[in-house]
């Protein structure tokens, strides 16, 4: 319950509730009316020997009496439904914008089918618990109360009975639920689980096939279904169980009081209008707490889904570092290594690594080691370097993926830091080593990155990415879906849609994480050619395994560790003899 308090506003569930529970306390009041009705009617009728003319007032104020509580009621269920999906909406709002904020190192430590499942099915579970299980709580409380003073108005015996066997329903509810809410917490746990492993199947289904592990995989879902009806069938039971022992407690206080009633009525000591009323008005008084828990059961996987949801929304972010890994050391501008300058480009701006150092965690190296390099206004800085030298962790850290955790990073001598991260990358034009296409047509993937673009623009940066040059063979052309992550197209075709991408938003700074890597020599030279093209004016960080890719580069900085061991062109490096020539050798030796 804490975990979902601390998802909805409270200004939400005062205007949210207050209604709904409003309407439903009057639903309960109209009852008590339809009682008194009912039993002076029958009292009148019966038993003084009315007419139909003097029991019409009484029989049109029960018939107004069941419309007003039909409408009380049908208005509890639409303002609870609204909460419930004004609550949900803006939940799932929160969750995806959480979940942008928090970038990519955050999901990529998390299984991407568990998130969809909290993000989607997570969100829905919530709507038995928001519209059911809320405002039941609270007309459990005051339609009991209101009942309890008007049977103690008629009869103060009948009223002691129902306060005397009140109790054990909540006692009941509290141990039921107490094995209920476990059970819940495991059928989520294996539902996620589920959800994880069968996405991931569906996302490797190639390589499965191609190693021959399809029917694994598909018996190890299988078992995980199993597991999945076996945790839900015994939540169920609980349900049942629970459903049966509140519908015992209550019929077993409806017959004590009927029996009490029976016999003072039989002996003339309770008037008959009295003993109707209290006969009509007592099962009101459980039936609140016996929805309440058929809600309770109803709305579990929303609670345990409310905790997950919580977990997400309240995860640390990129800007919080591990306090045990945070350095005061101030910064030292002359740590900062300065190759030659070019003349600077228009709008491009420098950027320096300051003694920038970052650990994923407490008691490991440091990926990056107190990094220090300057890239000069319109000028390409290449690194390279062995496998977890630290290349993708600066690159993520001038994305704003991650922040230091001891130095800086300036652009123009300004801290990065002291720019908004949605700012920054306004400015940043990237091409990852493997290029993300979304489900779309092949022009839906090209507008990401300007979607007011002019179709002259995307075109021309097509163009010069030599997008064209296969767009045209396309079914469709701009127009052909590629599918979820390119299926239409290859490696290279995809990687040259990413470069054009970078063309049209034309930004003064560019990151090229790997933009060569595993492509063949075809595509490669054509992708080469695009870069060639597209670093111009700007101020470029290039990280390469392939030599081809940086030779060109004003400066390379080979990395080791997290440092800068090396740097100049590469003509320089190579004449110097030392760690960068190894690195060349190792390169052609694999080719």
């Amino acid at each position: 319950m804490r975990a979902l308090t601390r998802l909805i506003p409270l200004r939400a569930r005062a205007r949210g509730l207050a209604l709904a529970v409003l309407l439903g306390t009057l639903a309960g009041v109209c009852v008590l009316v339809q009682a008194a009705l009912l039993s002076r009617a029958v009292d009148a009728a019966f038993l003084r020997g009315a007419g139909l003319g003097a029991c019409t007032p009484l029989l049109l104020g029960l018939g107004l009496a069941a419309v007003a509580r039909a409408v009380a009621a049908w208005g509890q269920e639409v303002l609870a439904q609204r909460f419930s999906g004004r609550v949900r909406v803006d939940i799932r709002t929160r969750l995806v914008r959480r979940l942008l904020a928090l970038g990519p190192r955050f999901a990529s430590g998390e299984q991407t089918g568990e998130l969809a499942n909290t993000l989607v099915g997570g969100v829905e579970a919530l709507d038995a618990y928001l519209a059911q299980y809320v405002p039941q709580a609270s007309l459990a409380v005051l339609v009991p109360l209101l009942v309890l003073l008007a049977v103690l108005r008629k009869d103060p015996l009948s009223a002691l009975v129902l306060l005397v066997t009140f109790p054990f329903i909540p006692i009941f509810m509290w141990l039921l639920g107490s094995a209920a809410r476990e059970r819940t917490r495991r059928q989520w746990i294996t539902l996620s689980r589920l959800s994880a492993t069968f996405l991931d199947v569906l996302q490797g289904l190639p390589t499965l096939k191609a190693f021959g592990q399809a029917r694994a995989k598909v018996d190890a879902i299988a078992a995980a279904s199993d597991s999945y009806r076996r945790v839900t069938m015994s939540v169920l039971r609980l349900a049942f169980v629970s459903a049966l022992v509140l519908d015992a407690l209550a019929t077993l206080g409806t017959a004590v009081v009927a029996v009490e009633v029976g016999l003072r009525l039989l002996y003339a000591r309770m008037v008959f209008a009295d003993a109707l009323f209290v006969l009509v008005a007592t099962p009101e008084f459980y039936r609140p707490l016996r929805a309440l828990g058929n809600a309770f059961h109803a709305g579990m996987a929303g609670r345990e889904a409310a905790v997950r949801i919580a977990q997400v929304l309240e995860a640390p972010g990129p800007l919080a570092a591990p306090a045990a890994l945070v350095d005061t050391t101030p910064i030292r501008p002359s740590a900062v290594a300065s190759p030659a300058r070019n003349t600077p480009a228009r709008g491009a701006p420098s950027i320096a690594f300051d003694g920038v150092q970052f650990s994923y965690a407490v008691g490991l190296s440091p990926a990056l080691d107190g990094l220090s390099l300057r890239i000069d206004p319109g000028t390409t800085q290449a690194l390279v370097g062995p496998t977890g030298a630290g290349k993708t962790t600066a690159v993520h850290l001038l994305l704003r993926f991650l922040e230091p955790q001891a130095g800086a990073i300036l652009v123009d001598g300004q801290p990065l830091t002291s720019l908004a991260p949605e700012e920054w990358r306004r400015r940043v034009a990237w091409v990852p080593q493997r290029a993300r296409l979304f489900h779309g047509t092949v022009l839906d993937n090209l507008r990401l990155a300007r979607p007011d673009a002019s179709m002259a623009e995307i075109e021309r940066a097509a163009s010069l990415a030599h997008v064209d040059t296969f767009v045209r063979d396309l079914p469709r052309g701009w127009e052909t879906a590629v599918g979820e992550g390119g299926e239409r197209l290859s490696g290279g075709q995809a990687q040259r849609v990413a470069l054009a991408r970078a063309f049209l938003k034309d930004v003064p700074v560019l990151v090229l994480d790997e933009p060569t890597a595993q492509l063949d020599p075809g595509h490669e030279a054509l992708v080469v050619d695009a870069i060639a093209r597209l670093r111009r004016g700007r101020t470029v960080l290039l990280v390469a395994h392939r030599i081809t890719t940086v030779m060109g580069a004003d400066s390379i900085a080979l990395l080791s560790h997290g440092r800068v061991v090396e740097q100049g062109t590469h003509r320089e490096l190579l004449a110097r003899g030392r760690a960068y020539p190894r690195l060349v050798g190792a390169w052609e030796g694999s080719g």
